[in-house]
């Protein structure tokens, strides 16, 4: 059974991709610090798959410590790092020494105890304010508009440019959104969430008394910003994908973006939240926010066809899966 060491594996996509390696039959090897997230994960992953969860209480930054708990590796997906927009804009440095230290030592690790692959956790952000709403993976990248985009698009630069042992596939997501069927593991923020949907959800369950929607004079059918919204169940498989697809890879590097292809408004998902759910949402138009870009949206043809992967779950199957979550979670 393959080893696959999975930095920030009890985080919101790497807690749903460790579930998906156990049920493809992989070995996830976790590295967490808690950061973000909580040690009931690791049960609720154990819950979900029955097998025992091989975790790590460390920071990706710290590379000696990692390298020699872990153990020789098969391949790494590398997830551990800070991950707000608004945050990063906050707090840029924090978030260039976190991202792009932990990145530099995950590689290092990665490199000596025998990993053949490395699957890094990219953004759509890379691209910028683009010209064209529907992207695929030959547009030009732009310059992102926050530090946080700025620490993905530094990212993919030096796997790019590095001479490593490893097979490398860049992951560009687009919006994850929902979870686990089960209710059992899902998108939980510590503090005020800066995500969309689980300040919804928190709204709606009450935890939050209105909902902020940033601007509503863009040049969209409804004035507010579109984006491509995955479900993270969708989103953990195509890691499943990429780490068998890297096998037999003949190019050092290649790239993906991961959406559904097609693009909602943030009032239209506000919509269909409450259309699916029967929930009436409290919720007001602001200001725009800085760093965030009017619409993006991929084009799916590359994964569609080369990973032979594909997003299963519908727009209403997340935010249903996300209401179920938030109610599990606070015993609604």
């Amino acid at each position: 059974m393959k080893r696959i060491l999975v930095t920030g594996g009890l985080g919101y996509i790497g807690s749903h991709t460790c579930v998906a390696l156990i049920e493809a039959g992989y070995h996830p090897v976790v590295v967490d610090n808690l950061h973000n997230t909580r040690i009931e994960t690791k049960r609720a992953i154990e819950e979900i798959t029955g097998q025992s969860l091989e975790f790590y209480k460390l920071d990706a930054k710290n590379t000696g410590d990692v390298a020699e708990k872990i153990g020789p590796i098969d391949g790494t997906i590398h997830f551990a790092a800070l991950k707000s927009v608004g945050e990063s804009i906050k707090k840029p440095m924090e978030y260039y020494t976190e991202n792009l230290e932990s990145l530099l030592n995950i590689i290092q690790v990665s490199s000596t105890n025998g990993a053949k692959s490395f699957i890094f956790s990219s953004s759509a952000t890379v691209y910028g304010e683009t010209q064209q709403e529907w992207v695929t993976e030959e547009t030009p990248l732009g310059t992102p508009l926050n530090p946080y985009g700025h620490t993905k698009s530094l990212g993919e630069q030096i796997l790019k440019s590095g001479t490593h042992p490893f097979k490398t596939i860049l992951l560009r997501y687009f919006n994850p959104v929902g979870a686990h069927p089960s209710t059992k593991i899902g998108e939980l923020p510590n503090g005020i969430p800066n995500n969309l949907v689980p300040y919804i959800t928190q709204t709606a369950a009450g935890l939050r008394e209105k909902l902020t929607v940033f601007g509503s004079n863009y040049d969209t059918r409804d004035g507010s910003c579109i984006r491509d919204f995955i479900h993270v169940v969708d989103l953990a498989e195509a890691h499943v994908a990429a780490l068998d697809y890297s096998e037999g890879m003949l190019e050092n590097v290649d790239v993906f973006n991961v959406g559904t292809g097609a693009g909602n408004t943030v009032l239209e998902l506000i919509n269909t939240f409450e259309e699916v759910n029967g929930v009436k949402l409290n919720y007001e138009i602001g200001p725009r926010r800085e760093g965030d870009i009017k619409a993006i949206y991929t084009n799916t043809s590359k994964i569609n066809t080369t990973l032979n992967w594909k997003s299963r779950f519908s727009l209403k199957d997340s935010l249903k899966h996300s209401w179920e979550w938030e109610k599990n979670l606070r015993g609604l």
